[in-house]
């Protein structure tokens, strides 16, 4: 088990002062009393930055993200999860320059008392939030961010070029994973119980380094392949220089604590007692429900409850019968046409598990449910299972990265000639370790028996799979492949998926010509639609630029 945060770790959190790229802040005074690398204990800001950064990949790969992959749809308050309904006062970066700011001030106390295991960990963290924002929106302040604190010539800081910020990443990987290379004993100041991730196990540290970087080198595999060959090449053919997470024991994941709201997952009916409230919003996609039925996953069983009351076709009765028999309902067909009127889609008569359909009219109506209240309870459709309703448990993690993901960049990478050890290996592989971190190891035998690989879209399917509550991920992967091969619902904002985060209006207003300097070099798409300028969720940021992908 992670150990959690203490309270302590909260009263830090609210006493930190942070400065950002934001323009406006000329007038702050100084704050003699203000936290800084000087007189706080980084083995506090460690818990911060980790719990964190947790807490967003949750909110993406649980929340928006899982709607524009498929693997949740919303039936209530639903247009920005499963129509893409975004605008550029839709999702703002100031929370991840908050942690970046946290984290900066780790990195510099870390080096002011020479703590190897503190930098190292400051750096990956660095790595992946800068990673985080980049990913979502293109370029952004990377090289002049994060020094308000020096004075006004760094509110308004420029933005970098995506390459660079991807580049930069390489190179604080790189040497996070020098850092953290010796063994355990040779490092101090090291608080156990501070480090919400790997209780200050510096060898699992340094495994996510590199498993990190080799995410970031197939992030780049389409755009700069030579770049990312090299990278792949070198990480993979020497496991004794840069270990990785390959077994499901060491995947970086981040336990919640349970206590309250701010620290239980985010559907818990314990904290919310609402009966629409976020656990009874949110159902199973049927895009993902029937790509699991189609394999007979277990997986399925895990992450979604049986629909409580099956319908049933009441074949050669009157067309407008409506009874429940020996615990289904039967409804004639006038019920079933109207449905498909009224809502756009058919019902769906599956005895087991129901998805909702991506992006329909009226979610809230699908499948004959008689109430049409918004987010409620739907006896015909799939309900996540009820762990999700949990505010803790074993399987309630912030996944941030898992040996299931780094097994399929393997495979993706043998696939290339880019590593050894065969494509069909690392895919069973990465199969097998995400059954484990679901508890179903016993199941791989058979299941794979019936998921055999069979290229790369079987990896992509599988990965897509695996990234369950962490689908930036496979949203990212999306992007660069084209697969797996979604489609947009019919009250989708634009009939593709989006690509991009739009860079929020508080950047625009306050830092403008940065700002305006880095939507001039997207690249529209013919699903720009009415967006105004090139900032557009449908635009393409440099790493997309010439690839020719995902349309």
């Amino acid at each position: 088990m992670m150990y959690q945060i203490k309270s302590k770790m909260a009263i830090l959190v609210l006493g930190l002062i942070v400065l950002v790229s934001c323009h406006g802040l000329e007038d702050l005074n100084e704050n003699p009393n203000q936290i800084g690398s000087d007189n706080v204990d980084p083995n506090l800001l460690v818990g911060t930055v980790i719990s964190g950064t947790a807490k967003n990949v949750v909110g993406l790969g649980f929340g928006e993200m899982a709607g524009v992959m498929q693997h949740t749809q919303k039936d209530g308050w639903s247009s920005g999860h499963n129509a893409y309904d975004w605008s550029n006062d839709s999702h703002s970066w100031s929370g991840y320059y908050r942690l970046l700011t946290n984290n900066k001030t780790l990195i510099e106390k870390a080096e002011a008392d020479n703590l190897e295991f503190h930098i190292g960990v400051g750096l990956v963290m660095k790595a992946y939030l800068f990673g985080m924002i980049t990913d979502l929106w293109g370029d952004a302040p990377y090289s002049q961010a994060l020094r308000g604190d020096e004075g006004a010539e760094f509110f308004d800081a420029s933005f970098d070029d995506q390459k660079d910020i991807y580049l930069g990443i390489f190179a604080d990987l790189a040497r996070a994973n020098t850092l953290l290379s010796k063994n355990q004993s040779e490092y101090f100041g090291i608080q156990p119980n501070q480090d919400v991730l790997y209780s200050g196990t510096v060898s699992q540290w340094r495994k996510f380094a590199n498993s990190l970087a080799l995410r970031y080198y197939m992030r780049l595999s389409a755009k700069e392949p030579g770049l990312a060959e090299e990278g792949i090449r070198r990480i993979s053919s020497n496991p004794g220089q840069y270990p990785l997470i390959l077994d499901a024991s060491n995947d970086a994941n981040v336990d919640y604590v349970g206590t309250s709201t701010s620290d239980s997952w985010p559907t818990n009916t314990k904290f919310d007692v609402d009966p629409q409230g976020a656990y009874f919003r949110i159902k199973m996609a049927a895009t993902l429900v029937e790509a699991l039925q189609a394999l007979d996953d277990p997986r399925l069983g895990v992450w979604a409850n049986k629909i409580e009351i099956p319908l049933v076709l009441a074949t050669g009765e009157a067309e407008d019968t409506d009874d429940i028999r020996n615990g289904e309902r039967y409804v004639g067909q006038k019920l079933v046409d109207d449905h498909l009127d009224i809502v756009g889609v058919p019902v769906n008569f599956d005895k087991e598990y129901v998805g909702l359909p991506t992006a329909i009219p009226l979610g809230p109506a699908y499948n004959l449910k008689k109430e049409f209240n918004q987010g409620s309870f739907n006896p015909h459709v799939s309900q996540l299972n009820d762990i999700y309703k949990e505010a803790s448990g074993p399987l309630l993690k912030s996944r941030l990265i898992s040996a299931a993901e780094v097994h399929f960049i393997l495979a993706e990478a043998a696939l290339k000639g880019w590593a050894s050890g065969g494509a069909e290996a690392h895919y069973n592989e990465g199969v097998k370790q995400s059954l484990k971190a679901w508890g179903l190891e016993a199941d791989y035998s058979s299941y794979i028996a019936g998921a055999a690989y069979g290229g790369l879209e079987d990896i992509m399917e599988q990965k897509w799979i695996a990234s369950w509550t962490s689908a930036a991920q496979s949203w990212f992967d999306y992007r660069r492949t084209g697969l797996p091969d979604l489609q947009a619902g019919p009250a989708a904002k634009r009939p593709a998926l989006p690509l991009r985060f739009y860079y929020h209006i508080d950047e625009i207003d306050n830092n403008t010509q940065n700002a305006e300097a880095a939507i001039q070099k997207l690249e529209t798409t013919s699903f720009k639609g009415d967006d105004v300028s090139n900032n557009s969720a449908w635009s393409k940021m440099w790493l997309l630029q010439g690839t020719g992908e995902p349309y």
